[in-house]
């Protein structure tokens, strides 16, 4: 949609709530500091890509496994995964002594399986420069506790890079959904 000028409708800004970016890495520090937290815990999350790509239940451990690339991947995902490489992306403060996990086997056919896995509208943290360079400005909310907040803060990176204007805010006691416990019995102070 960015690029597409014939739009009647042009977006004035984009706020994103504990965003989820993509899909081709669950293995981030995010997702691995916090893989196991209730919520949003890094099966469920693998799950829910899969209900929204119609994608076999099945290939849960595959995605969970970054099983899409295989050791000699193609140009196509060497282009996506340049394009979420936290090494690069991610304040160092939120590296921590993480580890990239790389695959040392994968399934060539899981790409045929899932081809939205690299498809921009469902994963924008792949989108080629040129088109974040035509989105608006941001505003992007991440949480410590989160599997997403690597999403948030390498999109965040990237928008920069392309010269778009971004806010973050990030909350160092959040956690994912804790906007929906601003009020009632089961407040908390960061809701």
């Amino acid at each position: 949609m960015a690029l597409d000028y014939s739009a009647p409708i042009k977006f004035k800004v984009q706020a994103l709530l504990y965003p989820t970016l993509q899909a081709l890495d669950f293995n981030t520090p995010s997702y691995q500091q916090n893989g196991h937290i209730p919520i949003l815990h890094r099966p469920l999350m693998a799950r829910f890509w899969l209900e929204y790509l119609n994608g076999d239940p099945s290939l849960v451990t595959s995605l969970l496994e970054n099983n899409h690339a295989t050791p000699t991947p193609s140009q196509e995902i060497v282009a996506a995964k340049a394009k979420t490489n936290w090494t690069k992306l991610l304040p160092v403060a939120f590296q921590k002594n993480y580890k990239p996990i790389v695959s040392l086997h994968g399934d060539p056919k899981l790409l045929e399986k899932l081809p939205g896995l690299l498809d921009v509208r469902a994963a924008p943290l792949l989108a080629e420069t040129k088109v974040l360079k035509a989105v608006p400005p941001a505003y992007i909310m991440t949480c410590e506790h989160d599997v997403l907040r690597d999403d948030g803060l390498m999109y965040a990176t990237r928008l920069e890079e392309a010269g778009v204007d971004v806010t973050v805010d990030h909350y160092e006691d959040g956690f994912h959904g804790c906007l929906s416990f601003a009020f009632g019995p089961f407040r908390f102070s960061v809701g």
